[in-house]
């Protein structure tokens, strides 16, 4: 087994981990592993197909990716939302048509796709990172953090952990992590566990031409939101959005069938002539989602205090969207946990 030495080793290549290594780069320390068990970066940011598959939109008020993507030199855009859109609200009952409020600000979207971001973040640390390891135990001496993987042991002075609190109940602390803490983790939701998502890609953007906005929200049937999702230069053109969970027990056949039904119904036959179909059912990803899935439907509560303090001999500490005390749950929290955990492993 080989052992690999870093003084600061991040567990995790999503976007919180990636940033928390960019944010040590700018301050010099270039020491740094970054240990993913996927075969991939970006965690819960996949865009695949020109199709953003998971992390899609921030607001205005999203002010650490705002300056992140200003520092990257990366663009954004407005989500497109101008024309009828499309409210189901009965299986029984036509469809209802409404316009958004053109004075209302849109979300943003980042131009080229999410994993823009991602491969920005990841091309500043090349060889640094390590994909396919996953951590199995954490132990931590008085001078030193030992880290088993399926690839042999890594020894650092500190640890970031910016996988989900859930998904890092998995892991073996020695010492233990205290009860309070493991029980935090293991009722914190892990964001977009339970999410489906789906991506269908045109020849042309029919809906513009019928002076659709490409929003659906479907209150009852196969897809309950769905967004125009063309690219920022107007050349791939696309809608996606999410999944009713219950067509989780459908096959992939099933599925497909009943939401290609569903959507020709209310936007048009044109849905029948897609380029290209994608799904990303996230309960399937063991990276993102565990047994204990449940929906949630209201916002859950995310940034307990509890990961804001050091752990394992002041060696260890937590980033990522659901530890950010800022925008939990959004890019904008992860974006926001890795420059700040890096401040305090720092100070």
């Amino acid at each position: 087994m080989s052992q690999k030495k870093a003084t600061y080793i991040i567990i995790g290549a999503g976007l919180s981990g990636l940033t928390a290594a960019y944010a040590l780069h700018k301050q010099g320390e270039t020491d740094i592993l970054i240990l993913e068990s996927r075969d991939r970066v970006g965690g819960r940011i996949l865009t695949k197909n020109k199709i953003d598959l998971g992390a899609t939109w921030f607001q205005n008020y999203h002010e650490n990716i705002f300056a992140l993507l200003d520092d990257l030199k990366l663009e954004k855009f407005h989500q497109y939302s101008e024309g009828k859109s499309v409210l189901v609200y009965s299986s029984m009952a036509p469809a209802h048509y409404f316009e958004n409020d053109p004075s209302y600000p849109s979300a943003y979207r980042i131009s080229g796709g999410s994993s823009a971001l991602i491969e920005k973040l990841a091309a500043v640390q090349k060889d640094r990172i390590h994909t396919n390891t996953t951590v199995s135990e954490i132990a931590t001496a008085e001078n030193y953090v030992t880290i088993t993987t399926n690839t042999g042991e890594y020894i650092a002075d500190k640890v970031i952990i910016t996988i989900p609190p859930r998904i890092a109940t998995q892991i073996q602390f020695s010492p233990k992590l205290p009860e309070t803490l493991i029980k935090i983790m293991s009722n914190t939701h892990t964001w977009m566990s339970n999410a489906i998502k789906v991506g269908l890609t045109f020849e042309t953007p029919f809906w513009k031409a019928k002076k659709f906005s490409g929003t659906l929200i479907g209150q009852v049937g196969c897809v309950t939101e769905l967004y125009d999702h063309c690219d920022a230069e107007e050349k791939k053109y696309a809608l996606m959005g999410f999944v009713n969970e219950a067509l989780r027990d459908a096959t992939a056949k099933e599925r497909k069938s009943q939401i290609l039904d569903y959507l020709q119904k209310y936007l048009g036959n044109e849905i029948l002539n897609h380029l290209s179909y994608e799904e990303k059912d996230w309960s399937q990803d063991s990276n993102t989602s565990c047994a204990a899935i449940k929906s949630i439907y209201m916002s859950p509560r995310y940034g307990n205090p509890a990961f804001q303090a050091f752990y394992g001999n002041g060696k260890l500490l937590f980033s990522g969207a659901e530890t950010s005390p800022i925008h939990g749950g959004y890019m904008d929290g992860a974006v926001y946990s890795g420059f700040n955990v890096v401040k305090k492993i720092l100070s």
